[in-house]
């Protein structure tokens, strides 16, 4: 019996694409001939739809997924499309139909009108947040600290996770720790606080340690890394460490310090954030912060899901272990530092 994967190798496109194409997936933004040419395969190997795939299109239950990103945004930063893909899979798994709103997506708000749950990915305004609440009361946000107490919200453990990174790299010696972050904005340009940054500083200052000379800021790639590192290095303030607030940022400062001729980790250690599968293969293979982003959505996913399914009305404010993933990339501070 044919298969959706055996549809995709043959029409050469994603077995999701297929799937949302043969589920007419009016959301689907692709070209006439592609849905065509996936139908006519179909119809080719003599597809049939399983019974998972008729029972998701008989649920009568819709998630919606509003995304922060838009798609080229989430296909240069892994951590919110695995975020995404915890969310889909849980719904696949549960036959549950599922509604994706990009940003600035033509009457986008429009397609959640008959939602029966809404996941919010990402990082919103006050004003999109009550939006939001107006279309769905049955709403979790993803990767937001929302502060009015009604709503759920799920985030990672920014402060743990940067206090076991400082723990680590003070029980080398180090003193001298360097912060390269991205940031963010919502909305009409309203500036978001980085809880990374928030922590770091608050750990430095409880142990009475320079908390602004090693800060850098810029935006959350490869390129701002590179940059913040530089600038760094041209200061005159020569950090033994590096905490970056994700591995692009991470990768970019590597490659600032390699081409000044300093040695990771002999001279400067580096600690990234995201565990991305690169990190293990880059020279030195990257100590990271691990975030569960795929867990993150599936967990989401599950609650809102489940809220619906048992009429919950408290709201949850739940915070997810990042745990520290230690590799080649740090090693003690050498004595003269």
């Amino acid at each position: 019996m044919a298969t959706i994967r055996d549809i995709a190798k043959e029409a050469g496109v994603s077995a999701g694409a297929v799937s949302r194409i043969l589920n007419n997936d009016a959301t689907l933004s692709v070209a006439p001939e592609t849905r065509e040419h996936v139908l006519a395969i179909a119809r080719k190997l003599n597809y049939t739809k399983s019974s998972r795939t008729k029972a998701m299109a008989k649920n009568t239950f819709t998630m919606g997924i509003v995304l922060w990103y838009t798609a080229e945004q989430e296909l240069k930063d892994s951590y919110y499309l695995r975020v995404r893909q915890g969310v889909e899979d849980f719904c696949m798994k549960n036959a549950i139909r599922v509604v994706r709103i990009f940003p600035n997506e033509p009457d986008g708000l429009k397609q959640l009108a008959s939602v029966n749950g809404l996941i919010c990915l990402g990082k919103f305004s006050k004003k999109e947040i009550d939006t939001f609440l107006g279309i769905c009361s049955n709403i979790v946000f993803l990767d937001m600290v929302v502060d009015e107490y009604n709503i759920t919200s799920l985030t990672l453990d920014f402060e743990r996770a940067v206090y076991d990174v400082m723990d680590y790299l003070t029980g080398l010696g180090h003193t001298k720790i360097a912060l390269l972050v991205g940031c963010e904005y919502v909305g009409d340009g309203e500036r978001l606080i980085d809880a990374r940054t928030v922590a770091y500083k608050k750990y430095m200052e409880h142990r009475e340690m320079d908390a602004e000379t090693y800060v850098r800021e810029g935006s959350f790639t490869a390129k701002s890394g590179y940059d913040m590192m530089m600038d760094l290095l041209d200061s005159g303030n020569l950090p033994t460490a590096v905490f970056a607030a994700n591995d692009a940022i991470a990768l970019g400062a590597m490659k600032a310090i390699k081409e000044r001729g300093y040695k990771i980790p002999r001279d400067i250690s580096i600690v990234g954030f995201n565990d991305e599968e690169s990190s293990t293969f880059i020279t030195p293979p990257l100590t990271t912060i691990h975030a569960p982003s795929y867990d993150m959505g599936q967990h989401g996913a599950n609650l809102v899901y489940v809220a619906s399914n048992l009429s919950i009305k408290t709201p949850l404010k739940a915070k997810i272990p990042c745990p520290l993933v230690i590799r080649e990339s740090c090693a003690r501070v050498k004595e003269n530092c």
